[in-house]
């Protein structure tokens, strides 16, 4: 059995392979090997291994930097602007708050939001909440399913198990009493939870984290991630049930709460990277935003029509929406309305957790 602090190098070359990067095999064993022998003390001396062996351009080195956090640290992918300044570099937190001006241009996509990063840290406190309580209780039942290609024996099914009925006829000197039926087996679909943590957002990401815990312990399979100025996967970090242990640690990850918002960008740098792309695949993707963005709108409409046509569905809850008489006016909800299977409320917890439960009514 190969020892769990291996999985990341062995990983790593294969996805930097499926990102278009000339990699062979064999270098996966070269990796591990010159690792071994440098005797790294951190991670930039196997970021800069890696980067030697593999032979990484110039050009691509931002590419590698992010598939290399994405595999090793599973946290932070940084998705840059097109009008972004080189020297504008966002670094991990340290506990206090950077702004960086993203420049003087104009945009009419969002008129409450901001492209400026802002790297700041909160602190997520663990309390009863009626709609996570509530969520954790009925999902099992209420979340998407579809048809595994596994099959189990059914009085009732659509296929003759003929190798259990020759098998039974065998033991009986070839008389057939039973002809035995078989059903494709169901499994509860992928759910992917994207909660949008810019400033315009302020008043809901807490509550929505707090949910993303819930969905996390009651899913089969669920992912969370944040969007801002940057993209955030919490999962790991929500995984333990108890939530005075889980939500301090998701709070840690996310370095962009109340900063900017480039929901595009991000969404770019989620579908950049393989391993992330592929928990998209045939799932349930809810986008919590209030979709007012700063970043490029033609960007936004590029993603969310590539992740339309992976996922099962794409739904986007706006706090905004909670007014019957709301309308999408940003540049990039009116591109991407075409492609959502659902716009509706994201303006409370408890609405988001009502969207997640009537899937059981949509089947």
């Amino acid at each position: 059995m190969t020892p769990r602090a291996l999985d990341p190098f062995l990983r790593f070359a294969p996805s930097l392979r499926q990102a278009g990067f000339a990699v062979s095999p064999d270098q996966t064993v070269d990796f591990i090997a010159a690792v071994g022998v440098l005797g790294p003390r951190d991670m930039t001396d196997i970021w800069r291994a890696g980067r030697a062996l593999f032979a990484v351009p110039p050009e691509r080195v931002a590419e590698y930097d992010a598939i290399f956090r994405a595999v090793f640290l599973d946290q932070v992918i940084r998705a840059p602007t097109e009008t972004e300044d080189e020297e504008s570099e966002a670094h991990e937190p340290t506990g206090g708050t950077q702004d960086i001006e993203a420049g003087d241009e104009e945009s009419e996509a969002g008129a409450d939001a901001t492209e400026a990063e802002r790297l700041t840290s909160r602190s997520i406190a663990s309390r009863d909440d009626a709609a996570a309580a509530r969520l954790l209780r009925q999902a099992p039942a209420a979340l998407p399913r579809r048809l595994s290609y596994r099959r189990r024996a059914t009085p009732h099914g659509d296929r003759m198990d003929l190798r259990r009925t020759l098998r039974e006829a065998a033991r009986r000197d070839g008389e057939v009493l039973r002809l035995h039926e078989t059903r494709r087996k169901s499994r509860q679909r992928r759910v992917l939870l994207l909660i949008d943590v810019s400033g315009s957002m302020k008043a809901q990401s807490e509550g929505m984290i707090r949910l993303g815990h819930a969905l996390v312990q009651a899913a089969d399979r669920a992912e969370v991630f944040t969007l801002g100025t940057r993209l955030t996967r919490i999962t790991a970090a929500l995984k333990p049930a108890d939530a005075e242990q889980a939500l301090p640690r998701a709070a840690a990850a996310v370095a962009d709460f109340d900063g900017g918002t480039r929901i595009g960008e991000a969404l770019q740098a989620f579908l950049a990277v393989p391993r992330y792309a592929g928990f998209a695949r045939g799932a349930a993707v809810t986008v919590v935003s209030d979709g007012l963005e700063r970043g490029s709108p033609a960007a936004m409409a590029d993603a969310v029509n590539r992740l339309s046509r992976i996922a099962w569905r794409v739904d986007w809850l706006s706090p905004l929406a909670a007014d019957p008489h709301y309308a999408p006016r940003t540049a990039g909800l009116q591109m991407i309305l075409p492609v959502l299977d659902h716009l509706g409320d994201g303006a409370s917890p408890g609405r988001v957790a009502d969207h997640f439960l009537e899937y059981a009514r949509r089947k």
